[in-house]
């Protein structure tokens, strides 16, 4: 099983991670904020994390005999998520230091643009780049920036983990088909 947690989690790890670099170092100096860089951010881990409900299935169908018990299968589910999240993390600090700590100030930049574009007044971009000072200070300890990193990801995986784990319980739900 812990090979199994391993090779999904690590293929679930490396496509978020892949866009994230990609995302990160092609729009060093506009990077997406707003909805849409959320958007593309929470699509990509929605789609890497699609290996959870592949692993499980695997798991029932294979290994099983086609039967899964939900709270196994929600385990086996939230043990992938965490290990795609820790790469996820790892490639996140990889980022940040290719790109330099600027890069965070580059997004608050960015954001700040983003709200006086969308009609922003002053005191309400003043008050957002208070905001975004403290927030900065915050990230800038490692013992706050890694947990936060970790729970843009892990909360998609325990979601992905939770659906799998209730529809792959059921062994009518797209069974294994052997060819005869």
């Amino acid at each position: 099983m812990q090979r199994l947690i391993l090779t999904y989690g690590l293929i679930a790890g490396v496509v978020v991670s892949i866009q994230l670099f990609l995302i990160a170092t092609l729009f060093r100096d506009n990077p997406p904020t707003g909805p849409l860089g959320m958007a593309i951010g929470y699509l990509t881990m929605l789609i890497a994390l699609s290996a959870v409900f592949v692993a499980i299935k695997r798991r029932r169908d294979h290994d099983l005999g086609g039967a899964i018990k939900f709270w196994p299968a929600f385990g086996l589910g939230v043990a992938i998520s965490a290990v795609a999240g820790l790469l996820y993390v790892l490639t996140w600090e990889a980022v940040l230091a290719i790109n330099g700590a600027d890069y965070v100030e580059t997004m608050m930049a960015a954001e700040v643009e983003r709200q006086r574009a969308a009609g922003a007044g002053a005191t309400e971009l003043a008050a957002l780049q208070t905001q975004m000072e403290g927030f900065r200070a915050m990230y800038a300890n490692p013992l706050i920036r890694l947990p936060i990193t970790f729970s843009e990801i892990f909360p998609v995986g325990l979601l992905v983990s939770l659906v799998s784990a209730a529809l792959l319980r059921n062994p009518r739900f797209m069974p294994l088909r052997r060819e005869s």
